[in-house]
């Protein structure tokens, strides 16, 4: 049986329940992946709503579905606003996409488990992700730079298919600012590209100064990464209540009823989707599980 980390989603009253958020902004971060700002419309809902590092949304729009998007912005933001980095892959990001500035969409949430912030602090933080990886974790980014006492070394090992596809990279600087280490690593290297070239998971077998005991491994991307990136975590003597892993899967209705995200014995929207690695190991080894 699994068992998902504590469930730290702020509960609502009926989870069915809808609110209309309005399209303020779009940046367009990378080939068919951008960045959406949305402003809840109800004033009430928008001094009530919180999200921590993480968590997801269900984005509608009528007449075409709805989609689970992770939240990708500060959770300790004081704009009210719901920030989701997403990338055209089917019909509803596709619409998404299309959308101008100033319309509407209906959300639900947040849903979802989040990162395990309390466990980190007074800790060392390795964040390991890959290409979209990226969107889930950045809050926990901005988490750990709001609060940068409150934890010990913080390295961020990030790995992309090529570097025109590495997300984020005005912010980067900011980062190492806030004494973020970070390391990237690409599959294909350009003729600009002076790093590292390789999967991601190297990294981490690398990296130096590294203190098992003392250490929490987050990290979202592929699960083929992610899975080598735990085993990397493992050789390194990382425990594997340590390593914490955010999964992907095809949620639908984001409260555990319609099946489609089942994992084993339990559902990624409503128990994930961040879980302990001893919860998913027996898992990941399944090949196209």
């Amino acid at each position: 049986m699994i068992t998902a980390m504590p469930k730290t989603a702020i509960a609502k009253e009926n989870p069915w329940h809808s609110f209309t958020a309005r399209l303020e902004r779009v940046r367009q971060e990378i080939a068919s992946v951008a960045t959406y700002w949305l402003r809840i419309d109800d004033q009430a809902i928008a001094k009530e709503y919180r999200f921590l590092p993480g968590q997801f949304n269900m984005l509608y729009l009528p007449g075409c579905g709805e989609v689970a998007i992770s939240l990708s912005g500060s959770a300790e933001s004081n704009e009210q606003q719901l920030v989701h980095t997403i990338r055209v892959v089917g019909r509803v990001t596709e619409a998404i996409a299309r959308l101008p500035v100033g319309s509407t969409i209906g959300v639900r949430g947040p849903f979802g488990s989040s990162w395990p912030i309390d466990v980190c602090q007074g800790k060392d933080v390795v964040i390991v992700t890959g290409g979209l990886g990226m969107a889930p974790l950045r809050p926990m980014i901005y988490w750990i730079m709001n609060h940068r006492s409150d934890f010990g070394r913080v390295v961020l090992l990030y790995g992309a298919r090529s570097p025109d596809l590495v997300l984020y990279t005005d912010e980067l600087d900011s980062w190492r600012a806030h004494e973020i280490e970070i390391q990237q690593t690409v599959d294909r290297a350009d003729d600009a590209w002076s790093g590292a070239v390789g999967v991601v998971p190297l990294l981490l077998d690398r990296l130096p100064g590294l203190r098992p005991d003392s250490t929490e491994v987050v990290t979202c991307g592929p699960e083929i990464m992610m899975h080598y990136a735990a085993l990397s975590a493992r050789k390194r003597g990382i425990p594997k209540q340590s390593i914490w892993l955010s999964m992907e899967r095809n949620m639908q209705c984001a409260v555990g009823l319609c099946g489609h995200c089942q994992l084993g014995s339990t559902f990624v929207c409503r128990d994930g989707p961040v879980f302990r690695y001893d919860a998913l190991e027996p898992f990941l080894r399944i090949r196209d599980f």
